[in-house]
């Protein structure tokens, strides 16, 4: 086998050196259906062959749009990429608008969904775009089905045509337009090649412990995020088994069934994850509830490489064996590591995590950087808490001097599609891509990030804050599910707050608080809740200065979602929709300002 250097050279990498008889398991019908590594470059042959048929050529575009993760997304992928096309994944929770640009933008001339709400979005935004049909990867009323491509592709004449294009693909020729999502603005279409990609896949695995051909992956955030994607291609060649989970609000149940050693994560994933684990221990009572909590105390103690005395050791394994076994098992108890992205992971749940034997570590990227800069790894001299690790190899980070992360590397992007302007203004006089993102690099080399450029603000009295630093301890609190700093060109900066309802309702019923959690309003105007509120604010203050110290806060009465426009599908959040959506309470706290 030669060289990796294009996407698709990583799936015939994985048939010559370690085939699987279960590369990919997809669940339908309640049974997981499974697909060989020779079966799957198979259907990947067939499916170009099938797309040649079509009439299309290097250069075009295909998008793809799917609600959940299943293996025809990587065989459509793989299909495009080797015969010179590219696909525009679009995120499924898109505003129509949003489909209705990166259908034109894209200039997409197929589509390819997953369901008839899909369908109906693209069907809604595709006039007036360049798209001659649109296929669903199951069976859906009034649109082509996508066997009918591949039924094309049963004639194997074409197979020539097909490995003719796919030796002809360069290394440096575009692979992909993602579209990012953003939390402002209209959506910017990034250019990847096949060598940003690669090179990211390459780079990152010296960070990871896999074993070839060993490890189980549950797939569970959204492929059309660079993220997850890549770590699909970093599973290829591994040669690790991929099961894709059926939906967002099934990874519990997918992970009892599919028992993986390892998935890749969002912090609001592991949050949440967490919350759940506390909510049934908040149910407990007596000394079951105490030993509950004597538990997560001496997890939140844990300090990895065997910092921890004998004696923290001895508890752990108390704690371990009475408490927080129970608890990895829920995730199915063989999970060796997780690997987290898109937003800072609390040192906290970290800990927590690590101490129940679920080891968690950190990373950084942003789909233009394809997406990994640096990532912490197991090893004691690369891992380190609060940080997102040490840049990757090839990968060369430095720090400008009002604060923000510059980038250098093969898997820094092309460039923003039909976009010179915001492509120049994305780089600095010497090439390096500016992040948007402030940091800092330890002695030791860590990377730490300390906020957004962008969300920096100063108060009337002309002191800067950085919300995301406040808002990450406000987060830590269990009442808070998700928290914005406001304040800009105001007296003092305050937070609008989305309590954790579940966990709200909970602590309630233990203090026999008679609240009704069917009216939000209500239990956001309680006076015992906001009194138990201010208490968290004042323990998330107390290491600020007080200048930048939450002064006032509301509730939102509504649980922020992608639906309602407060989150981007990869769960950050959308700052602006959220002080449009919620201008009342805004309004309310500076109406004497």
């Amino acid at each position: 086998m030669k060289k990796i250097t294009r996407i698709f050279d990583i799936a015939y990498y994985q048939q010559e050196n370690f085939p699987l008889e279960k590369a990919l398991a997809t669940k339908r019908n309640g049974q997981w259906q499974f697909l060989s590594t020779d079966a799957y470059i198979a259907k990947i042959n067939q499916l170009s062959r099938g797309l040649l048929q079509l009439g299309i050529k290097p250069n075009d575009k295909i998008a793809v749009v799917t609600t959940s993760n299943i293996m025809e997304w990587n065989i459509l992928d793989m299909a495009i990429l080797q015969i010179g096309a590219q696909n525009v994944p679009i995120y499924p929770t898109n505003t129509p608008e949003a489909y209705q640009y990166v259908l034109e933008h894209s200039e997409a001339l197929y589509v390819f969904v997953s369901d008839a709400e899909v369908l109906e979005k693209v069907n809604a935004a595709r006039k007036g775009s360049k798209v001659k049909e649109v296929y669903g990867f199951s069976k859906l009323k009034n649109c082509k089905d996508w066997t009918e491509i591949l039924n094309l592709g049963k004639d194997e004449s074409l197979q020539a045509e097909v490995d003719r294009l796919k030796a002809g693909v360069k290394p440096e020729d575009l692979a992909t337009l993602i579209y990012t999502s953003g939390t402002t603005g209209t959506p910017k279409g990034v250019m990847l090649s096949h060598h940003n990609l690669v090179s990211n896949v390459l780079d990152s695995a010296p960070r990871v412990p896999f074993e070839t051909g060993t490890q189980v992956a549950l797939s569970l955030l959204p492929l059309c995020h660079v993220f997850e994607r890549m770590l699909i291609y970093l599973y290829q060649y591994f040669s690790i088994s991929v099961y894709y989970a059926e939906s967002i609000n099934a990874v519990g149940e997918n992970l009892k069934e599919v028992r993986p050693t390892f998935i890749t994560v969002v912090p609001r994933v592991l949050e949440k994850a967490y919350g759940s684990f506390v909510k049934k221990g908040g149910a407990m009572t007596g000394m079951k509830h105490k030993l509950f909590l004597w538990a997560i105390a001496v997890a939140k103690q844990y300090e990895p490489f065997g910092h921890n005395s004998a004696l923290y050791k001895l508890k752990l394994s108390i704690a371990n064996k009475l408490v927080l076994s129970k608890w990895k098992a829920a995730m199915g108890g063989r999970i060796e590591l997780a690997v987290s992205g898109s937003s800072a992971l609390s040192p906290d749940l970290a800990r927590i995590y690590a101490a129940s034997q679920m080891p968690v570590i950190e990373g950084y990227g942003l789909t233009e950087t394809s997406p990994v800069i640096a990532v912490n790894t197991t090893n004691k001299d690369d891992f380190k808490l609060g940080t997102v690790g040490k840049p990757i190899p090839n990968v060369e980070v430095k720090i400008a001097k009002d604060g923000e992360i510059l980038v250098k590397g093969p898997n820094v992007m092309m460039g923003y599609f039909k976009d010179e302007e915001k492509t120049k203004e994305a780089f600095d006089q010497q090439g390096y891509f500016k992040t948007g993102d402030m940091g800092e690099i330890d002695k030791d080399g860590f990377l730490k990030i300390t906020g957004r450029k962008k969300q920096m603000f100063k108060t009337s009295g002309g002191k800067y804050i950085v919300p995301e630093r406040l808002e990450a301890e406000l987060e830590k609190s269990k009442f808070i599910e998700h928290a914005i700093v406001v304040g800009e060109g105001k007296k003092m900066p305050a937070a609008l707050i989305q309590l954790d309802y579940n966990f709200v309702e909970s602590w309630a019923r233990r203090k026999n608080i008679d609240i009704d959690f069917s009216d939000l309003n209500k239990v956001c105007e309680n006076q015992t809740i906001i009194d138990r509120i201010q208490k968290e604010i004042e323990i998330s203050n107390k290491d600020f200065g007080h200048w930048e110290q939450v002064k006032a806060f509301r509730l939102t009465p509504k649980t922020w979602s992608i639906e309602g426009g407060e989150l981007t599908p990869t769960l950050k959040i959308k700052r602006k929709n959220v002080l449009e959506n919620f201008k009342d309470l805004f309004d309310d706290i500076y109406k004497e300002d």
